[in-house]
């Protein structure tokens, strides 16, 4: 199959949307700016899909494996003979995988927004913004070297900054705007680092390349970036080291997560974008594009089982305190992430080895699905209530009632309830765990009780708890709504039932898909406790939580404040940094460098004042001097000079 006949036109028709609607939008399409975009991501997902089905059943499996296609490449900067930037198309499992995800979750966001974002004055930029978006995400997915990479992470953080901070005459939309912006160019530095020495010690940025060398122990790229060491770690650890934080803060990780509760200032549609299927995910594609390497340095890779374990557990406590329904879900979003990280941290390669590997793609596949559907359904809900603030919600069943049955289902998802999507995915994972490390397996599986228990206090605070009759007169939503909402709930129940493994692992080759009905007791009978504490706390209105909250004080609290991480932040900013460094280094500034600069200026400036009057034009000035020189001299040589 010739993919270069059409691959390129996935990422360029969001692209060209972009430049539209950026440039002619406001003026001649303001009305139908989002009909454009979304008929342009239409295309782009159906070329997804048709790229996927040639892919997976008619030539991208060769002898039983499926192998990298690369459509088109090009050099782009040449630095030596061995080693330049080119740029490309990758195509391989993951990445088809990825293109039908990015494409699809869009395609949904944008026929939403239709609605969602009616009558809005930035009509047209707002969808201008989503193709720059979606283009930056595909770019990303499909990169053929780890530059290409870098240069689409960087516009993937420009896009975000441009939507999250959309509502820019809200003081508290910019603030998070800029706080996701600076968080994120942090991790960023040290991925450019991290790249820069892999790109040195494997003499190569192209992915094949580099992957092979660098696994290749005899090789001498291999030889030269293990054996030189820095601080007791080899060169190697701390690159992936290095290239992992960029990842982590792309993807919330602890202790790089404080930018995502505050994205949700954002357009609510666009929070299902970044925490289902692109910004949030790109760390986990980082990580398993990357996976080879990782998994011959087993430090890197236990790193990334550990942070993704802990960042699990962490998000999963603070979302059982939080009031906002967008943060909830931003939480929880951090929480599956962390599973699909340790799902690749607790993996391997060949055979049953690589189980972590093909759940946690399962997870990024089936996750797509249930939380862009939560998201979505999130932004239902407040469009219909006008707050974020789940007191002032419930009893909104009997008032949405398409979107109270696609949001339960989509809590049945994340819960990993059979038999909808979460439960295959979330097994798959706990096995790999469970085969590999029964401590962050002990850690996954309290995890998915709490996930549970967070998802439905959410849905019984939103649906149930108290009859609500305010807001009768509003509609749910028209076709635009309630059409992506039902698509995303049926993509929820059946997305659980494609056999991954034959499409998706480590090395290519099919893996059988691992299911144990005695194992998965243990965790659905955890998550069914974990629903029915949240029915007997929150179905109905009680004072059961203010006594639960009591009865936990300060460990409550603590999680109710996040754990106080962002004070911890803004004290070392503002105490250390800016006290210790920034007020030192500002008065060496003013007062050394300036002042010197300043003293030789002035200095300067007197001597000329004081000798300026030499050069005054008036010849007979001159002509004294002149006289006074030879009169000078001539005392000099006639009665000093000896």
């Amino acid at each position: 199959m010739n993919y270069s006949q059409y691959i390129a036109l996935i990422p360029l028709l969001p692209l060209a949307g972009f430049i539209v609607l950026g440039l002619f939008g406001k003026k001649y399409f303001k009305q139908s700016a989002g009909i454009i975009a979304t008929l342009l991501l239409l295309v782009s997902t159906a070329l997804s899909i048709y790229t996927a089905y040639n892919y997976f059943f008619i030539d991208g499996k060769i002898d039983g494996v499926y192998h990298s296609v690369i459509p088109l490449k090009y050099k782009w900067l040449s630095f030596s003979e061995n080693l330049s930037i080119d740029m490309g198309i990758l195509l391989d499992p993951i990445a088809v995988m990825m293109l039908v995800v990015v494409t699809f979750i869009s395609l949904m966001v944008h026929v939403f927004s239709l609605w969602y974002m009616k009558g809005e004055e930035r009509f047209s930029t707002y969808y201008a913004f989503l193709g720059l978006f979606t283009f930056s995400m595909l770019g990303l997915v499909i990169s053929v070297n780890i530059f290409q990479i870098y240069i689409f992470w960087e516009l993937v953080g420009v896009s975000s900054y441009l939507l999250i901070g959309f509502y820019y005459d809200k003081p508290s939309a910019v603030a998070a705007s800029k706080k996701a912006f600076i968080v994120t160019r942090f991790a960023d530095l040290a991925f450019l680092i991290g790249i820069l020495i892999l790109g040195l010690q494997g003499q190569t940025l192209d992915f094949g390349v580099l992957i092979q060398r660098l696994t290749d122990i005899q090789s001498p790229q291999f030889i030269s970036i293990t054996s030189a060491s820095f601080i007791g770690f080899s060169v190697m650890t701390w690159a992936l080291t290095l290239v992992f934080i960029g990842g982590a803060g792309k993807s919330a990780m602890f202790p790089l997560h404080i930018w995502l509760p505050d994205a949700m200032e954002g357009p609510t549609p666009v929070s299902a974008l970044i925490h289902a299927a692109t910004m949030v995910v790109a760390g986990v594609y980082l990580v398993a594009r990357l996976f080879p390497v990782f998994y011959i340095n087993h430090v890197s890779l236990q790193l990334v089982a550990y942070v993704g374990a802990f960042s699990s557990i962490f998000a999963a406590i603070i979302a059982c305190t939080q009031t906002d329904i967008k943060r909830v879900l931003a939480y929880s979003t951090m929480s599956q992430i962390g599973y699909m990280l340790f799902a690749l941290g607790v993996s391997g390669i060949g055979d049953e080895h690589e189980l972590g590997y093909t759940a946690s793609m399962f997870h990024l596949f089936t996750h797509a699905f249930f939380k862009s559907l939560l998201f979505l359904g999130a932004g239902a809900v407040i469009h219909f209530v006008h707050s974020n603030e789940m007191k002032d919600m419930g009893g909104l069943r009997k008032l949405l009632p398409i979107t109270h049955i696609v949001f339960l289902i989509a809590c049945l998802a994340i819960a990993g309830i059979p038999p909808f999507a979460g439960f295959f995915s979330k097994e798959e994972i706990l096995l790999a765990a469970y085969n590999s490390n029964k401590f962050i397996y002990g850690i996954a599986l309290f995890t998915s009780g709490l996930t549970a228990f967070y998802m439905f206090r959410l849905y019984f605070l939103v649906f149930w708890s108290k009859t609500s009759s305010a807001h009768a007169h509003h509609r749910e939503g028209n076709a635009a709504m309630k059409t992506p909402l039902v698509i995303l709930a049926a993509c929820s129940i059946l997305s659980g039932l494609v056999s991954f493994g034959k499409y998706v692992s480590a090395d290519g080759k099919e893996i059988e898909s691992h299911f144990h009905l005695v194992f998965s007791i243990a965790p659905v009978l955890l998550a069914v406790t974990g629903i029915c504490i949240a029915v007997g706390l929150y179905k109905n209105e009680s004072g059961k939580p203010q006594r639960v909250a009591s009865f936990f004080g300060v460990l409550y609290k603590s999680a109710y404040r996040k754990f106080y991480i962002d004070e911890v932040y803004l004290f070392v900013t503002k105490k250390i940094i800016f006290n210790l460094i920034g007020r030192p280094a500002a008065w060496i500034d003013k007062n050394i460098v300036d002042g010197l600069i300043n003293g030789i200026a002035g200095i300067t400036a007197d001597i000329s004042s004081a000798i300026k009057g030499i050069q005054s034009g008036k010849v007979q000035g001159y002509a004294l001097y002149f006289f006074g020189g030879v009169l000078t001299l001539a005392i000099i040589f006639i009665y000093l000079w000896k």
